[in-house]
């Protein structure tokens, strides 16, 4: 018997949810953002089905966008409430069995499990999945979260965004299995692109060290790394590249150290008044909603997003932790005195990170 790590991923997750209250709609290019509507400006697509991204819809894309890859495409509304009960489902299914559950998200948990046969326990929680709740998912299987993660991507099913490599989808469908003894084989000819929290700009940041496969990056010179991204993420793109990562799985909830609230208009903010006012707005409304949640407040961040989508962060530390929206307003809008506001506004945010806890 072995401790397991299981990454599970929900398919295709809101709008699985979705096509599971309009049973009409399986089959069909399926787009859910915003209020639903394509011809409003400023709104994303939360998700799209396998259907709708087979014309080029992603998660992230304008609706607007969307709309003109996929006209036919049925728009809805996002239903936040829904989709955190269909996620409730899922996760309380998941701890019918004897694992421990590390939720990450709605359609995202690390299941920790030990057995002799991961292959066999990953099948019967797709099982389960599906007969409770009518929604499937696919299991990475690790030895750490690192692998277990990345190996979820394999395990998609075909017509998942994910690029199966070469011996996918052997053994148990929708599961893969990704450790120590077939790291290297799967992936030291693959770009560091595919890696677990690697985008286009540190691929580039890679690049320019020389680092372009995840072999480059096993092999690269650690003090070079740190000296290029700090001691701690140094360590960590090292680490990556050798499919190290953590073993440990809990199931106590992770405490939130902070709250946000950013709201994109659907016209230009351009007045100097304007935006300070709604500014001021959201910072009270971010303020009184984790008051009532009994926390305090030690620092605010503000975000801009210009036009051009340039989009600037400040933040203040405050003297002393407070639970009183007209500190934190004031604060923001001290803040906001920092930026250049030579350009039209199209999103504000405001941030509020929360003093500890006392121990009780």
């Amino acid at each position: 018997m072995g401790w397991w790590i299981l990454h599970v991923d929900m398919d295709q997750f809101i709008a699985a949810v979705e096509i599971r209250r309009r049973p009409e709609l399986r089959g069909l290019p399926v787009v859910v953002g915003g209020s639903g509507d394509p011809t409003k400006p400023r709104q994303v697509v939360a998700t799209a089905s396998y259907e709708a991204r087979e014309f080029g819809v992603h998660s992230g894309m304008p609706i607007r966008a969307a709309y003109k890859k996929c006209p036919d495409a049925v728009f809805l509304p996002s239903d936040p409430a829904a989709y955190e009960a269909a996620s409730t489902e899922v996760m309380d299914t998941l701890r019918t069995f004897p694992v421990v559950v590390e939720v990450w998200g709605w359609d995202e948990c690390i299941v920790g499990a030990t057995t002799d046969d991961p292959e066999g326990l990953a099948a019967a929680l797709r099982a389960a999945v599906v007969e409770r709740t009518g929604l499937t998912c696919s299991i990475g299987i690790g030895d750490n979260k690192t692998r277990a993660k990345l190996a979820t991507t394999f395990a998609k099913q075909p017509r998942s965004h994910a690029t199966a490599f070469e011996g996918a989808g052997a053994g148990a469908p929708g599961v893969y299995r990704l450790t120590a003894d077939n790291w290297r084989e799967v992936m030291d000819h693959r770009s560091v692109r595919e890696l677990w929290g690697i985008g286009s700009r540190m691929e580039r940041n890679l690049q320019e060290l020389g680092l372009h496969t995840v072999a480059d990056l096993a092999a690269a010179d650690v003090e070079a790394l740190k000296k290029r991204f700090g001691p701690n993420m140094g360590t960590w793109y090292a680490a990556l590249g050798r499919g190290l990562g953590d073993t440990e799985v809990t199931d106590v909830p992770r405490e939130p150290v902070s709250r946000s609230h950013e709201e994109t208009f659907e016209r230009d903010l351009v007045e100097p008044a304007e935006i300070a006012d709604e500014l001021r707005r959201i910072a009270v409304e971010v303020t009184r909603e984790v008051v009532k949640e009994g926390r305090s407040i030690q620092r605010v961040w503000v975000k801009v997003r210009f036009t051009s989508f340039f989009t600037p962060i400040k933040s203040r530390k405050l003297k002393a932790v407070t639970q009183d929206p007209e500190v934190i307003a004031a604060t923001a809008l001290a803040l906001l005195e920092k930026f250049e506001l030579r350009r039209p506004v199209r999103l504000l945010g405001v941030r509020v990170e929360f003093a500890p806890t006392p121990p009780t």
